[in-house]
């Protein structure tokens, strides 16, 4: 399936059903349909090409999501891009993808501005809600469309390209197919409950819909659902929406979640309508897992996956997170849940062999749901299917209930708040500062934000480091996300007898 499928299946339960509802605005898919078909004709007006690869940059929006459907539609190749990046990074990725096109938020004008000159591919810039002498106003990107739009040839699979860090600290493009999106959402249906019609369901979007929030809307409009989209992060309206909208299914990250259920109207929200509140992207406190269970109700939902596998490696549907008997199941919840329908996973040693039931080892993957590979990059690619499995870079073991735990990382990746952080960029942006003379970077677990990123910094001799400035000069440089949350300036870092930074020492001695 493409991408515009899943939109055009919804379509044809009826076109005059909610498709995107957003404050007090609703398009029926009809509405969104038209529109995906104007955004296509401007695409091909513009001389968007079947195969090109087009970009959004926004904050959650309809318009722009609905865009994704106008991409796909034109044959295009969808580009999200991170609007909390800063505009090296995101100059960055639009280079490495080679992206023709860009639809953004005038909130990003400047951002774009600052980078555009640097791409000579990026021939077309769109603006949705501003007109710039450099940009196409939305209206006049519209209005250049022809009135008839001939359905075009889909010359690839390929659907969207994501991108990632890597060890390195530069961007690498995750290439998803149609099989892959397509086997995302079938084992999202399978794995999770859903209503039976006549009923649809009804998701309710608050965190980015450049990330899980937005390809877990494909499974929601092929069943012919509404999305409510959230332009802002407010964690009092999100659970108003909740009860307005009677909202079946959701997703936040575990911090959000905390967020939750610490705020006083959870207590008088009717949550009654809700079906699945999916949650990961982030390590979840088992002990507040336990709390939603009996304060949400028992509608969590965990889903572990990764960009190169898009979401459903492993699942825990609602009825997982209980005994038979109805008690909690609390050895369960610090797991990732069962390896997914349509998904096999293993645990492999060193040199390719496969280890056994509670063996810790490397957490490897075979499905049509892991990428075709790394755009432009066969070395990545080589290394991440070596031994014919998709190597996750999580080290973990799998149960004898056969319930998949996460113990670490082997590529240092921080996940905080549902975002990536890699702590070589992170590294590389402290040593910059004329003060530091060696650093490290780890994760620490957090109750809030899952892990938190620190920093360890030694200082050059005769300097001093003030933390709060170091913390705005790197916020500056890479962005708050990626930003040590703890700053520790120590006079020594611990080392192997190769000169090595030994980060399980560094983590060792913070969290003793």
């Amino acid at each position: 399936m493409q991408l515009v499928d899943y939109l055009d299946k919804g379509a044809s339960l009826g076109g005059d059903a909610p498709c995107l509802v957003c404050g007090e605005d609703t398009w029926s898919y009809a509405e969104v349909v038209d529109l995906s078909v104007r955004v296509a004709a401007g695409l091909r007006a513009r001389g968007v090409a079947p195969g090109d690869k087009v970009a959004i940059l926004s904050a959650n929006d309809p318009v722009a999501f609905a865009s994704v459907f106008g991409i796909s539609r034109a044959g295009g190749v969808w580009c999200p891009i991170n609007p909390r990046s800063e505009a090296a990074e995101n100059r960055e990725l639009l280079d490495l993808f080679g992206c023709s096109a860009l639809i953004f938020q005038s909130a990003f004008a400047g951002l774009v501005d600052q980078i555009r000159g640097d791409l000579p591919e990026l021939t077309t810039l769109v603006c949705l809600d501003a007109t710039y002498e450099w940009a196409i106003g939305w209206d006049d990107f519209l209005g250049s469309a022809e009135e008839v739009f001939e359905p075009v040839e889909v010359v690839d699979d390929l659907a969207m390209v994501v991108g990632t860090g890597g060890t390195t600290g530069r961007p690498k493009g995750v290439m998803l197919t149609g099989t892959n999106l397509e086997t995302m959402s079938a084992i999202t249906l399978m794995a999770y409950p859903w209503p039976g019609a006549p009923e649809r369901p009804t998701y309710l979007a608050l965190a980015p819909l450049t990330h899980a929030a937005g390809v877990l809307c494909f499974p929601v409009l092929c069943l012919g659902g509404t999305i409510v989209v959230m332009r802002t992060p407010d964690v009092g309206a999100f659970l108003e929406h909740i009860e307005r909208h009677q909202v079946t299914h959701t997703f936040l990250p575990p911090t959000l979640i905390y967020l939750v259920l610490d705020h006083p109207a959870l207590k008088s929200t009717d949550l009654d309508s809700l079906r699945c509140f999916w949650y990961g992207a982030a390590p979840m406190s088992a002990t507040r897992l336990e709390e939603a269970l009996t304060r949400i109700g028992p509608v969590m939902a965990q889903l572990f996956g990764q960009t190169e596998a898009p979401m459903m490696i492993a699942t825990m549907a609602p009825a997982d997170h209980f005994h038979e008997d109805g008690t909690v199941a609390a050895e369960r919840l610090s797991s990732a849940g069962r390896p997914a329908p349509l998904v096999t996973v293993s645990i492999m040693g060193e040199r390719g062999a496969m280890l056994g039931s509670g063996e810790r080892g490397e957490i490897v993957v075979r499905s049509s749901l892991v990428m075709r590979g790394y755009l432009d990059n066969p070395e990545a690619t080589a290394e991440a299917s070596a031994h014919g499995w998709h190597h996750t870079g999580d080290i973990g073991f799998l149960d004898e209930e056969g319930f998949l735990h996460i113990v670490d990382r082997a590529k240092d990746m921080v996940i905080t708040g549902g975002f990536n952080v890699y702590s070589t960029e992170v590294e590389q942006a402290l040593m910059t500062h004329p003060s530091i003379a060696d650093c490290a970077v780890v994760g620490l677990p957090d109750e809030k934000w899952g892990e938190r990123v620190t920093a360890v910094v030694l200082p050059r001799p005769g300097a001093s480091v003030d933390v709060a400035d170091l913390k705005a000069y790197v916020k500056e440089r890479i962005g708050a996300v990626k930003t040590p949350k703890q700053i520790e300036v120590w006079p020594d870092l611990p080392r192997s007898k190769v000169g090595k930074v030994l980060k399980t020492e560094i983590k060792k001695t913070l969290t003793d």
